[in-house]
């Protein structure tokens, strides 16, 4: 599968992801950095790591994908550089432009977009990857699986991390650096989820996933998901696409919304 082909540009970028202070944690490789719940918890983000290279808990994760991996919410690029030294073809997607340019900048290659939005080899992928607590992307953990199933190829795998604690929750946040806010920083509250391995696995199980593998590594759980039937119809996909889409993935359409590759 070719991984240059292009897609039309559709709305992504939220401020959330792409303005202060995420994107200027992302530039500076470290944090302090959150995500904010509307009655004040701090949920903290681990910048430092996601800015180092892939660690003993990612390549377990690495090593278990197959053919083509889609690195969802690629963040700073460490799992596709890591992919991509290792002769793997991997596409990162992220809606924040300091989160792409990085990932080039490291040597993987990315495009910036939501995963929501039309994607390059759509029904094509060995892999999706959703780590670093992606599963929680529009808070609507269904709908993502569903969106997933449609940009795997027949049997492909999800690989995803849950939560160290067994959780089922969805709220609304937004990202936060712990000081004295700005304004114009941190964009709005958008809706996020948090799941742990057993509401992941009744997630999944409900829409026809099952495990076909669960670990940890360096107190990071993780689990892997094939579908019981690899067929995807139409009607899911679309479902998924009009349905799916949430506030945290609407924003302007940004300038510079065409896809960017490692040169």
């Amino acid at each position: 599968m070719s991984i240059t082909e292009t897609t039309a540009g559709t709305d992504t970028a939220p401020a959330a992801w792409s303005d202060d202070p995420y994107a200027d944690a992302l530039r500076a490789g470290r944090g302090p950095l959150f995500l904010r719940r509307t009655d004040g918890w701090l949920l903290p983000l681990d910048v430092e790591r996601w800015c180092s290279r892939a660690d003993a808990a990612d390549l377990s994760a690495l090593h278990r994908c197959e053919g083509s991996v889609l690195d969802v919410g690629c963040g700073p690029g460490r799992l596709v550089a890591a992919l991509a030294a290792r002769g793997q073809r991997a596409l990162g997607v992220d809606i924040s432009a300091a989160a792409v340019e990085r990932t080039l900048r490291h040597g993987g290659t990315a495009l910036r977009r939501s995963v929501f939005d039309p994607l390059p080899g759509e029904g094509r992928w060995g892999t999706v990857l959703l780590v670093d607590g992606n599963i929680g992307i529009g808070g609507d953990p269904a709908g993502l699986l569903r969106r997933a199933g449609g940009l795997l190829a027949h049997g492909g795998l999800i690989i995803a991390e849950t939560a160290p604690v067994d959780i089922d929750e969805r709220v609304h946040v937004r990202v936060d650096d712990g000081r004295r806010p700005r304004p114009g920083s941190g964009g709005s509250h958008f809706p996020w989820a948090r799941l742990g391995t057993p509401a992941l696995l009744r997630q999944g199980r409900a829409l026809g996933w099952l495990p076909v593998d669960q670990w940890e590594a360096e107190g990071r759980p993780f689990v892997a998901l094939r579908r019981s039937t690899a067929r995807v119809t139409r009607q899911s996909a679309e479902h998924t696409n009009s349905a799916a889409v949430t506030s945290s993935q609407r924003s302007r359409n940004p300038s510079d919304d065409s896809p960017a590759y490692r040169s």
